[in-house]
């Protein structure tokens, strides 16, 4: 504990956890470390400092120095090179697991909405499409309906998202959150349930709007992890 860095890095953790740390006896302290009259106690930490990372026990039963976790694995890094290495492994390891699992619910539910995604199209087909239409035409059909749903979710079309974002590859569901792509499946059903009710497009707009606002509100409310925007497939 007389190294220098050893009290910058317990003075960090406590300027962060701490709100009562003594700052001033702290930088006393940084000044005097690695000086040969400069000695330096868990007791005297704790005293002069108000520190709470570590505990300092005397006694019979259970006595000796206790450090919170962070400051235990800095110090056991510090004696043990080898300990350190198997530290840093382990954080990437289970960095890796985490994102491996956000993936995975991203996928899904990326999945789940492409699924819907054939439920709407089918309504589409069967209630707005006449038959004397070109391919062409009813291309911009399906574009149209697609872009009803952009707009209740995203608030604006998949074009106006393009020209907004020229330097990004795929679409606007590609980078859409986890939150976004659960209510985009039940917005896709939902749609194709009003089409075939013959709603007109307009009230659609305004029940999606609704639904879209009404469900984001309760899934931000839900501990439900929102992911990063990754690059992914063009695919709609």
């Amino acid at each position: 504990m007389r190294n220098r860095n050893t009290i910058e890095f317990l003075g960090l953790w406590e300027s962060l956890h701490n709100p009562h740390f003594n700052r001033v006896q702290f930088d006393t302290f940084k000044t005097e470390a690695g000086l040969n009259r400069f000695v330096m106690t868990p007791s005297k930490w704790i005293e002069a400092t108000g520190a709470i990372g570590i505990v300092s026990k005397a006694g019979r039963y259970n006595s000796g120095t206790y450090a919170h976790s962070d400051i235990a694995m800095e110090f056991a890094s510090w004696i043990s090179a080898e300990f350190k290495l198997y530290l840093m492994k382990d954080y990437r390891r289970l960095k890796y697991d985490e994102n491996s699992r956000l993936s995975l619910s991203w996928n899904l539910n990326r999945e789940i909405s492409k699924l819907n995604y054939r439920v709407h199209t089918d309504a589409i087909q069967q209630n707005l499409l006449p038959p004397e239409l070109t391919r062409e035409q009813q291309s911009y059909v399906y574009a149209d309906e697609a872009d009803v749903l952009n707009v209740a979710l995203f608030g604006i079309t998949a074009a106006q998202w393009r020209a907004n974002n020229s330097d990004k590859k795929g679409n606007i569901r590609d980078y859409a959150s986890l939150q976004q792509l659960l209510v985009l499946a039940n917005m896709e059903s939902y749609n194709a349930l009003l089409i075939g009710q013959q709603v007109p497009q307009s009230e659609r707009l305004k029940s999606l709007r609704m639904m879209a606002i009404n469900q984001l509100q309760t899934l931000s409310s839900l501990d439900v992890t929102s992911l990063p925007q990754l690059p992914r497939g063009s695919e709609q």
